[in-house]
């Protein structure tokens, strides 16, 4: 096994006395592991933080094996985590790939969201230019997974406008007539999702959804460690707006 290709970085785990095992995503094959020798080092730690855009070069005999890994920085977002917003967000993003996608399956829609949103948030760490971009990529997650949920149509009526709730279990939009007397136990759908403009309000109950549906669909058994990054990043984001 040989794959040449730029990467972004996902997540580092010690492994034996120098080294590291680096989960990073690529464009075309998906999430790949490999073993950096002296990943730890004073030279390799700077370059193997989450969210920095590395070329990368796997080597290994065989598709079981874990492939050798080594790697070049193309662009770093170091700086980024020198601020506590940004740094949460490019966290939280990194976890959710790293724990959500399989090793080896190529998520290519993923892989330009997550680019994109790492742009974003370098581009305005203050937030208010990214946050909307990060539900949007968590729902993506779902739908790349089998778990996306249907925004287009009330489960109710089959009508396509004022669609103001989902419904927690099905995933499924439902108009503000549809509710009845369940809408107390529907979950809000922000406008921004279907066309309108995002606000504070609506990005919290974007969050919210999207909440519900990763931690009972995609990070089951995985969910404490990933789920305890986002719970950090939306901690800070209500002390920023509130």
């Amino acid at each position: 096994m040989h794959l040449s290709t730029s990467a972004i970085v996902l997540s580092l785990r010690s492994h034996g006395e120098h080294g590291a095992i680096a989960r990073l995503l690529t464009p075309e094959a998906g999430m790949q592991a490999g073993y950096v020798r002296g990943g730890r080092s004073r030279r390799l730690k700077p370059v193997l933080i989450p969210g920095n855009i590395v070329q990368a070069e796997y080597r290994a005999r065989t598709e079981e094996q874990l492939a050798q890994l080594s790697v070049e920085l193309i662009a770093s977002r170091a700086p980024l985590f020198s601020e506590a917003l940004p740094a949460a967000a490019i966290d939280w993003a990194a976890a959710l790939s790293a724990t959500a996608l399989p090793e080896g399956q190529p998520y290519p829609r993923l892989y330009d969201a997550l680019d994109g949103l790492l742009a974003a948030i370098e581009a305005a760490p203050s937030a208010k230019g990214w946050a909307a971009a990060l539900v949007r990529y968590e729902l993506l997650v779902l739908a790349e997974l089998g778990f996306g949920l249907d925004l287009t149509e009330c489960a109710a009526t089959g009508r396509r406008d004022g669609l103001v709730f989902v419904s927690p279990k099905s995933g499924r939009a439902v108009s503000g007539e549809g509710a009845g007397e369940y809408r107390d136990r529907l979950l809000p759908l922000p406008a921004f999702l279907t066309g309108g403009e995002a606000d504070w309000d609506g990005i919290f109950d974007g969050l919210r959804l999207t909440g519900h549906f990763l931690s009972r669909d995609v990070l089951i058994d995985r969910q404490s460690e990933a789920l305890a990054a986002r719970d950090r990043l939306i901690d800070r984001l209500k002390r920023v707006v509130c």
